[in-house]
Formats: C-alpha cells, sequence, structure tokens
C-alpha cells in the first residue's frame, strides 16, 4: 500500500499527462474513454467530442467518445460503474443519470458514479420548424389547445430534463399537447423538421446547423434570463409561463477514483476551459461556464437529486 503511494505521488510530482498515462497503461496505450448515453449528433455527444477535441493534447491521452444508448442511460452509467476506478473511463454527466436513478431505479445510478467536475450550464431552447404555422410560444400554445390531444410537442428520453420540462409546459399552460420522447436530440430533431411534431426541446450546440440553414425557429428559452448566445429571444417566464430549468453538463467516474487521478481531471479541465480557442466554441455552443470541482460537484449532484425527487413526487411518478 505504501508504495502504491510513493508511485501516485511520485506521477504527481512528473505531472498530469503522467497521471493518466499510469491509470490508462492496462490497455498499453495512453487513452481514455468519454461515455455518453447521446445519440451521435445529441447534445451530449457534441459536448464530448468539442471536449475531447481540446482537452485530449493538454491531458497528453487520446480521448475516444463511446456512445452507449438505451434505458434512459441506464446502460451509459452502468458501463462506466463496472470500470476499474483508474480514470480512464468517464460519463458525460447530464441531468438524466439522476432522473433515470430515482424513475427506474436500476441496479447503477448516478450514486454508483463519481462526479469529477461540472463544466457548464446549458440553457434549454423550445423551437419550431421555420414553416410552423404560429411564431411565438404563446401562439404555439394556443395552437395546441385548438386541437386537443392532435398537438405533439417532442422530447429527449422519458427520464430526461427536457421530457420533465415539456411536460411541465404542457401542464402549466393546460396546452393539452402529446409528449413523445426520444433515446436523443437528433432523432427528435428530425420530427420537428419533418412536422410530425409541434414543438421540440434542445440546445443551441445540437440546433446550431438547423438554425443556421434557417430551417428551425427558436421560441423561448427555459432560463432566469436571456443569454448571450441569443440575446434576441424572450424567456419563458418572460412570456408568462414561469418554467425555468437548469441541466448542467460534467463528467463522473467509478466511485473510488484516486485523489491524484480527480486533481488530473480537475487541472486539465482547468485549463482546457481558459484555453481560447475551446472559449470561442464553447460560448458559440452557448454554454455557460461553470466550473466545480470534484467536492463541489459531488454537493451539487446531491442538492440536485433533492429537488428532482421533490418535482417527480409533484407530479405523481414516485412516491
Amino acid at each position: 500500500m505504501r508504495e502504491r503511494h510513493a508511485v501516485w505521488r511520485d506521477v504527481t510530482a512528473r505531472g498530469l499527462a503522467a497521471v493518466l498515462a499510469l491509470a490508462c497503461a492496462g490497455a498499453g496505450a495512453q487513452s481514455a474513454t468519454l461515455v455518453t448515453h447521446s445519440s451521435p449528433g445529441g447534445g451530449g455527444d457534441l459536448f464530448l467530442r468539442t471536449l475531447a477535441k481540446h482537452l485530449g493534447p493538454k491531458m497528453g491521452v487520446d480521448l475516444v467518445v463511446e456512445n452507449v444508448r438505451g434505458g434512459s442511460g441506464a446502460r451509459a452509467v452502468a458501463r462506466v460503474a463496472q470500470a476499474k476506478p483508474d480514470g480512464s473511463v468517464l460519463y458525460a454527466a447530464t441531468p438524466t443519470y439522476i432522473q433515470t436513478t430515482l424513475l427506474s431505479r436500476p441496479r447503477h445510478g448516478y450514486d454508483s458514479l463519481e462526479p469529477v467536475a461540472i463544466l457548464f450550464f446549458d440553457p434549454e431552447l423550445i423551437f419550431a420548424r421555420a414553416g410552423a404555422p404560429f411564431r411565438t410560444l404563446a401562439e404555439a400554445i394556443e395552437h395546441a389547445k385548438r386541437s386537443v390531444g392532435k398537438a405533439r410537442w417532442g422530447a429527449s428520453n422519458p427520464a430526461s430534463l427536457e421530457r420533465i420540462a415539456m411536460e411541465r409546459l404542457n401542464r402549466l399552460t393546460n396546452a393539452g399537447a402529446i409528449v413523445v420522447s426520444h433515446e436523443g436530440g437528433g432523432e427528435q430533431m428530425i420530427g420537428v423538421l419533418n412536422g410530425s411534431y409541434d414543438l421540440g426541446i434542445g440546445e443551441t450546440m445540437e440546433l446550431r446547423a438547423q438554425l443556421q440553414a434557417k430551417k428551425l425557429r427558436l421560441l423561448a428559452v427555459l432560463s432566469a434570463a436571456r443569454i448571450p448566445s441569443h440575446p434576441e429571444l424572450p424567456t419563458a417566464r418572460e412570456q408568462g409561463i414561469d418554467l425555468v430549468l437548469t441541466k448542467f453538463r460534467g463528467l463522473a467516474g467509478p466511485r473510488g477514483l484516486p485523489p491524484d487521478v480527480l486533481q488530473a481531471w480537475a487541472r486539465g479541465i482547468q485549463a482546457v476551459l481558459a484555453d481560447p480557442a475551446y472559449r470561442a466554441e464553447y460560448l458559440r455552443d452557448g454554454l455557460v461556464p461553470a466550473y466545480m470541482g470534484h467536492a463541489e460537484a459531488r454537493a451539487y449532484t446531491a442538492g440536485y437529486a433533492a429537488q428532482v425527487g421533490a418535482a417527480l413526487r409533484e407530479f405523481g411518478l414516485v412516491r
């Protein structure tokens, strides 16, 4: 045991890349895997791929993104929870892994993972196809009310923050819409574009290409204040609907990660957040920097879980 601690102290002294090199040495290569429950093209997938492009070189390792779909994120969480706790496999944490745990009680829940850091808050946007017969959120709600039981709104997987947001919007406005879930934001967006759904919900990074092509129209942001990436876009609250949500994006790993590995990831993350090239990309994607290290991220996750549990009980989804 003393020898092992001595090795970790020596690695720390030699620097960040050496820590991850030791952590990943089992495969004979300096690489780490970042796992997401998101499908390719979804918010979690895009977040990890952009992060990996900038973070990998700073940490001296190859970062590989792995999409593990199914079970509203439960399969991805299980994949990471059962990995060796050496820092070589991490999960792209969002509120989904908390909500899936509380709703489904899978064998491996959010509490099977160790929060490494929270990097960003990611504002949620309500959107419609550009050719929709309404131009504001209020008009979209009235459209749904005029066709009770026929209006369809898209959302991500059943345990996602996006699904809860759309259900709350439906309930607060008495719109009478049907909310349809998908495993990822990409499939949901296709449904909005082809007219299957009147409304969708997502983040700037997964909508950006279609917004630039003028195929989508933004109707509201579900934050407390307008956001820098879309200063012209009113909040739902400004439009008379008291709906404010906070979506975080972070990283979590198997329980039992050594302190040196946690510190290595912390240093790498802090360095990449300050990098001008990455900063330009995450601001373009509408991400709001909100760095929290291991201890703060763990406390924040626990508090967030308590809030989500209260909301689910309000909806009668859990006891």
